[in-house]
This record gives C-alpha cells, structure tokens and sequence, in this order.
C-alpha cells in the first residue's frame, strides 16, 4: 500500500509549483515562515526554484557574502543565507559527485551554475558539430536530461520554448561563469555574444584552425581582456598572425600589458624553425608582466623556437614560477645560455629571471648527456627552484653523473628542490646508487623522487634501502627490475621507521618477496597512504600475507593496487577480506580474471 503523504509535505509540492509557475507575490510570504519549515523547504528545492527564491531575497544583500550589521543580528536571515550554500553544494553533489571533493569551499551557487553552463555548452558542440546541423548555435536544444536536473520538465504546459535553448541558459547563468571550455565550433561571433555576461578568469580552447574560429577566440579574449588570468590553447594549429591577434585582443588600454598569469599552449606551431619568434607571442611575453606560468609542451618545438622564447623571458627579467617546456625535441637549447652567462657571468638579467623559477619540465626533450651538463649550469640561478622533470630523455649515467655536483652544492645552501623526476633516462644501477648516496645526506627538503622504467636490477636495492631512511614521502621505483631478490634486500634493510607517505614498486617481478616487504613495510611506514604494487608476479598466497599484516598494522593506508598479478579473486577471498577497509570503501584493488589470464610483460 503506497504511504501517504503529510499534509506538510503536500504544501511543500504546492509551493515549489507556485514558485517555479512564477508567482512573484509568494516569496515574501515564503520568508515568513518558521525556521524549521524555511529549511525544509530550502532543502528539497530544485535549481531553478532556489536559484528564483535566492534572487528575491527581501532583503539587499542577496547576492552577497558580506552583512550588514543588522543583518548579522538578525540571525535568521543571516542562517537563511548560509541555508542556500548548503543547499547548492547538496545539489552540486547530487548531480556531480565525483566533482565535489575536488573544489575547495566555494560559492556552490555560482560553482553549480558554472558547471551546469559547461554542461550545456559541451552538449551543444556536440550538436553542432554534426554534418546535419543548420542554424543558429544560441537555438541549440538543451537535452531533456540536462532540464530535468535543473528542475524543468519540457513536458509541462508552463515550460516556454525558451528555456530549452542554449542562449536561455547563457544568459541567465553566464553571470556566474568564471571557467569555461570551448571547442572550435562554438568559438564564432554569436558564442561571444551569449556569453557577454561573463566575467571569465580561465579559458580553455581547443581545435582551433580556421580563420572564424581564431576570429571568435580573439572577439572573446577582447571582451574579457580585463578579467582574464589564464588562457590555455589545446590541439590548434597556431601561426604568427595568431599570436599578434591574441596579444592585441588582451593587451589593456593604456598600459600596453596584460593580465594572463597562467598561459599553456600544447598545439603545433605553423612556423616553428623561423629565425625569430614570432612577433604576437613575442610581444605576448614580453608585456606579460603578471605571467607567472608559461606552458609550451608537445608542440613540436626545436631547440632555436624554445632558445628564443627563453631569451625573451630573461630580458624582461620575468618573474615566472613554472615552465614546462616538455614533449619537444630542444637538445642542445641551453647552449646559448651557457655563452651569454660565461661572457657576462655577473649580469643581473638572467639571474632575476630565474630566481622566481619554481617549477622546470623537461620531460620528453630528447635532451642528452651534454645537455645535462649545460642545465646544471643553468640550475644554479634556479635557488627556489622546487621541481625538476627531466624524465624521458636518454641522459644516460654520463649525465646524471653531471648533476651530483649539484645536488652536494644544493645541499650545502639548504635547496629547495623537493621533487625530482628521472623516470626513463637510460640509467644504470652503478650511476644511480651513486646519485642515491649523495641524495641521501640531501639537507633540503627532497621529499619525491622516480626512478622508475630504468633498468637497475637488485643491485640497486643497498642504496635504495639507505635512502628510504631519509625524509623521502613519495618514491617511484617501479619497472626497475628489482626481483625477488631485491625486494628481500630491501625487507632486510629497513630498520627504522620511515616517512613515506606513497610508493610505486609496480612491475618489478618480486613474486612472493613483493608480499613479504609490503608486510614489512605497513610496520615501519605509519604515514603510508597509497602502494601500487601491480604485476609483481605475485602468486595466491601472497594475499594471505599482505591480509594479516593489513589487520595487524594500525597506519593510515587508503589504496593498494595488486591488479596483474597471477591470481584472479575468488569468492573464497570474501571472509579474509572483511573489515580492510578505509573510511567505509575497500583498500585493496584487486587482480580480475582477465588480468590474471594475461600478467604484464615488460620484455622488448
């Protein structure tokens, strides 16, 4: 029998008809009701419903944070307020929970509206990307799905054909974007247009290549040139006319600069072996008095386009924090560098530019040995420099052997490098226990280091076993051939507790002895958080050894990635199971059968 409902419930329903139908004369009467009865009705809003009873709020601070004095000792408009905030973030997280432990504490009222408007904007460059398509982009339909999240339903009588259009929902949520995502097709006069209410501080676009497309973009750059911090181009075909459109549209009357501080291209450049950098992106840098991060990464960059960027960025004695220049072929960039500062190795120029640096990726670069020996030159200006990517470029021992120098003079000045990135660079195990003894009195504050997809074998694991005493929290050692036998070195060799919060140990064919230096491990590592541990050749009863030792340890581990290895979970496994959990969800991820039929090969 179906329960009935409460009379308080039924009333409840009426309202929200009434609001949403647009009675205005209701909504004063609304914030006349008694607390309780308020939250409840707050509570079970839909978007639109709150959104309207929000807006005519009856009392001037509606769009507010801040209160006025008699607002504050009015205590229940003041917990009215923070009434809606809860309720948008309850809406958010119905609609997007996967996205809600990802934004710190917000407005949830705009963040709801910004990603809702981003929705509607993927699903209309979805539409109009079709060969089918005619028309106007602003009298795109937004799907059904979409209107019945916000609280319509296109079925209902009082629901006008403009609410279903994409121009219906910019021009009523634009005003709360701040983050926006376009593809080429919507990057036309007409986008620029219906979202002339937005503020923008962050804009993504991608695939742009035709002359309508970079028209749009800079029309819309242009419109929010005063607002604008970060600017982000992905798969464009970029050229020199380009770059002088975008430098004129963001350039700020009056003080010929701009106000981008985050700028990332990872797109191909039509003229990227030209004798000079291109003059927009030229004038782009050397105006950009507040960029603090610049990106240039797979774009097919050499080594005199990347030269000259960076040249530029020193005669302006740019403050920028982060460049990543990865995924480009730039050997032998840094040459020029080393005549410039060896011919005047007291100019100040260089030296101010890459004070500020605090983050350095090279990864991809084809970078060799010799270009090694040039970055450690280079690192020296670098004081505050905290990460360092090199992975990925075949520097072989000659060059890593280049580098500890450095690191025994960081250590003496007390460095800041923190992170430190050589995955993939062709290294062996003699270089590396030598690295790993100089890093292992490092005074800085070193706390992440990969060494990971080098080839090192067990020999390695003496060194690996004494710098696991040191202050490291993050360490990948994966697909160095560690075996079983290094694994046992290292299970022998820890001895004290350790500060490790994550580590990767991932295909290093340890077998069983995989399973005994986990158990070891969760003993002295009480801050460890995350292993990944997959194909490790690991046979069934090695998830009876890592089991007990889960249940016996009394540390902190959230995630432990067994996936590949020889054994496929059984129901059997169900009682050994039980209780290994971490905040009600399961800590252990676990082989499937398809995994088991076919384990990781990492023979050439």
């Amino acid at each position: 029998m179906r329960e009935v409902p409460s009379l308080i419930s039924l009333c409840m329903e009426s309202i929200k008809k009434e609001l949403i139908h647009g009675d205005d004369d209701l909504v004063p009467a609304v914030y006349e009701l008694p607390y309780d009865l308020f939250d409840t009705l707050v509570s079970r809003l839909p978007p639109l419903t709150l959104q309207k009873l929000q807006t005519e709020m009856p009392f001037d601070d509606r769009n507010d944070h801040e209160f006025t004095d008699d607002h504050f000792r009015n205590g229940r408009k003041r917990g009215r307020y923070w009434n809606f905030n809860a309720a948008w973030k309850a809406l958010f997280n119905l609609r997007w929970p996967d996205l809600v432990d990802q934004i710190e504490p917000v407005d949830w009222q705009e963040m709801y509206w910004e990603t809702h408007l981003q929705n509607c904007l993927d699903e209309a460059a979805e539409m109009a990307l079709l060969p089918a398509f005619y028309g106007c982009i602003g009298d795109i339909r937004i799907p059904d799905a979409s209107l019945k999240c916000i609280g319509f339903d296109a079925k209902e009588n009082h629901v006008t054909s403009d609410y279903v259009k994409l121009s219906y929902h910019c021009q009523h949520f634009g005003c709360y974007s701040r983050c926006i995502r376009l593809q080429n097709v919507l990057c036309t006069a007409e986008t620029c247009h219906l979202l002339r209410t937005c503020k923008l501080k962050s804009l993504v676009l991608g695939l742009i290549r035709s002359k309508e497309h970079f028209d749009g973009v800079c029309r819309l750059l242009n419109q929010n040139s005063e607002t604008l911090t970060s600017l982000e181009f992905i798969h464009c075909k970029l050229s020199s006319d380009f770059f002088n459109g975008i430098c004129n549209s963001l350039i700020m009357k009056g003080i010929q600069t701009h106000g981008i501080q985050n700028f990332s291209i990872t797109s191909s450049f039509l003229e990227n072996n030209q004798v000079r950098l291109p003059m927009g992106l030229e004038s782009f840098l050397s105006s950009g008095r507040s960029l603090r991060s610049l990106k240039l990464c797979d774009s097919q960059l050499g080594r005199n386009f990347v030269n000259m960027a960076f040249n530029t960025l020193l005669n302006i004695s740019s403050s920028i924090s982060v460049l990543d220049l990865s995924e480009n072929n730039i050997s032998g960039w840094l040459s020029d560098f080393n005549k410039r500062s060896s011919s005047d190795p007291f100019s100040s120029s260089f030296g101010k530019s890459l004070q500020s640096l605090r983050v350095l990726n090279l990864r991809g670069n084809n970078l060799q040995k010799n270009d090694v020996g040039s970055l450690r030159y280079a690192l020296v200006h670098m004081p505050n420099l905290e990460v360092l990517d090199i992975s990925d470029n075949f520097i072989e021992d000659e060059g890593i052997r280049s580098l500890i120098p450095y690191f025994v003079e960081a250590s003496e000045r007390c460095s800041s490098l923190a992170d430190l990135n050589l995955e993939k660079c062709d290294l062996s195990c003699n270089a590396v226990t030598e690295l790993l003894n100089a890093l292992s009195t490092f005074k800085g504050p070193l706390k992440s280091l990969s060494l990971a997809d080098n080839f090192l074998g067990s020999q390695v694991a003496v060194a690996l076993g004494n710098f696991l005493h040191s202050s490291i929290q993050v360490l990948n050692i994966g697909g160095i051939e560690l075996g079983s036998s290094g694994f046992k070195e290292l299970q022998e060799g820890m001895t004290e507790e350790l500060k490790l919060v994550k580590i990767n140990i991932s295909k290093n064919r340890g077998g069983i002895e995989t399973a005994k230096f986990l158990s070891k491990l969760m003993t002295v590592a009480p801050e460890l958080t995350e292993v990944n541990a997959a194909y490790n050749f690991m046979p069934v009863e090695s998830l009876t050894i890592i089991c007990s030792a889960l249940k016996v340890a009394k540390g902190s581990l959230e995630h432990l990635n067994l996936m590949g290895n020889t054994w496929a979970y059984h129901p059997a496994h169900a009682s050994m199971l039980r209780g290994i959990e971490h905040n009600g969800r399961p800590i252990l991820i676990l082989p499937s059968s398809s995994a088991s039929d076919a384990p990781y090969d990492d023979d050439p």
